[in-house]
């Protein structure tokens, strides 16, 4: 049987998703616990990476297991064994050729920006941001990023060059609060630091540092050099993650 379940996770004290040898990750504690409950080791698939510090409301992965346990028990037994700081939030069967990574067809994530410049309870959960914010530039900057392009200036270096950077954005919106801007970002999927060195230039855009025309140019020259930006981990929360029927 498919197990596919979706997670919650403060990421604050954790080195990302992914297993890395005596680090602790969600994926590793996620196994250790499933690893328990089994009598022997398992691996899991997540839909994809998240980086140290960033947190999530509807992180997938899924598992292949022969024990008898129906959705809610599953959730019930590892609820019980996990840390109070990742919770599974729904478990359910899937078929056979479930693949939690490659089947996902949209994901959206959040980042929040505080104005509470001495407020030390947000400091693990959203970025800090000193002076005003130009919201309307930032969102004539956002729109730019509307659309199917080519992002080799908004990701990590480390990408292989044959690697596709080519990624559809649905949704790229700034949403202003009293005390937070709540910024979202929707498409069929993100490379590594894309989203974080694109808010952190929306944020540039935000000061005056940066036009739209400017972003318009990072973003056509398809240089991994031409973004020199990436905002803090602790402010970023991958919320869901949406599947073909």
């Amino acid at each position: 049987m498919v197990i596919k379940c979706v997670v919650s996770y403060d990421g604050s004290q954790y080195c990302g998703w992914q297993v890395q040898p005596h680090l602790a990750t969600i994926q590793g504690e996620i196994e250790r616990v499933l690893s328990m409950i089994l009598n022997h080791p398992i691996s899991i698939v997540g839909s994809g990476r998240t980086d140290t510090k960033v947190h999530a409301l509807g992180q997938v992965f899924s598992f292949v297991s022969d024990r008898d346990l129906t959705p809610d028990q599953w959730k019930t037994a590892l609820n019980r064994l996990l840390p109070k700081d990742i919770r599974i939030v729904s478990a359910s069967a899937v078929s056979d050729d479930f693949h939690a990574r490659f089947d996902a067809v949209h994901k959206r994530y959040d980042y929040y920006v505080s104005f509470e410049t001495e407020n030390p309870f947000v400091r693990n959960y959203m970025a800090i941001d000193h002076g005003e914010l130009d919201i309307e530039a930032m969102q004539e900057a956002a729109d730019v990023f509307l659309g199917v392009h080519d992002f080799t200036s908004f990701t990590s270096a480390k990408i292989h060059q044959d690697k596709n950077r080519v990624r559809h954005i649905t949704r790229c919106e700034m949403v202003r609060h009293e005390k937070y801007l709540q910024m979202i970002f929707e498409g069929d999927g993100f490379l590594r630091y894309q989203i974080r060195m694109m808010a952190a230039t929306l944020l540039e855009v935000g000061h005056h540092r940066l036009s739209a025309s400017d972003v318009k140019d990072m973003l056509d020259a398809c240089d991994k050099h031409a973004c020199r930006y990436k905002a803090d981990p602790c402010g970023l929360y991958l919320v869901s993650v949406d599947y073909k029927e």
